[in-house]
């Protein structure tokens, strides 16, 4: 098996060796960067299959297949930078000695599971619904862990960091696509 594949197997075991490996690998980077884009590839495939069953025009289904193929990786880098920012500042452990770069490439990886979001268009619309949600609980999961190893504290830690960047990410979101408010 790869690298590339073992260490997926890994992250989606959940295995926390897996996530110190890949913190320590300065050339994962582009392992990681791979790991979203099928992310991304799935998430879009099964967005165009969800839109064609659905008999959307192209036009509308075109932005949204874009928009599904994007947000993986906004939120992968958006909420690796924000989560870096947080946990090195707020949750900061005693052990806690980090860089952006690692808190990417472990989350980069945690997005494995949601490679399984590919297969959400899978009728019944109920069970490609549970195959997505379950594929995205799963991601939550794993970059909890990973955001655990690469900011080298506790699993409490790192459900802090993982909220409160989630919270302040959605802020940030929420601010920067809110209709202005006419005087």
């Amino acid at each position: 098996m790869s690298r590339l594949l073992r260490r997926m197997w890994g992250a989606a075991r959940l295995h926390a060796d897996t996530y110190e490996e890949v913190e320590a690998d300065r050339s994962a980077l582009a392992q990681a960067v791979l790991v979203v884009v099928a992310a991304c590839t799935a998430i879009g495939f099964a967005r165009a299959v969800q839109g064609a069953q659905a008999g959307l025009p192209r036009g509308p289904l075109g932005f949204q297949v874009m928009i599904s193929v994007l947000e993986p990786l906004v939120l992968w880098v958006g909420g690796s930078a924000v989560s870096y920012m947080v946990g090195a500042s707020f949750f900061r452990g005693p052990k806690t000695q980090t860089d952006f770069a690692e808190v990417l490439r472990t989350t980069g990886f945690a997005f494995t599971p949601a490679v399984l979001r590919g297969f959400a268009w899978i009728p019944p619309a109920a069970l490609g619904l549970s195959i997505d949600f379950a594929a995205r609980l799963w991601v939550f999961v794993a970059v909890v862990i990973a955001l655990r190893q690469a900011l080298d504290f506790t699993t409490l830690r790192a459900v802090g960091t993982f909220g409160t960047a989630a919270v302040l990410l959605y802020l940030i979101v929420w601010g920067l696509t809110a209709a202005p408010v006419p005087l």
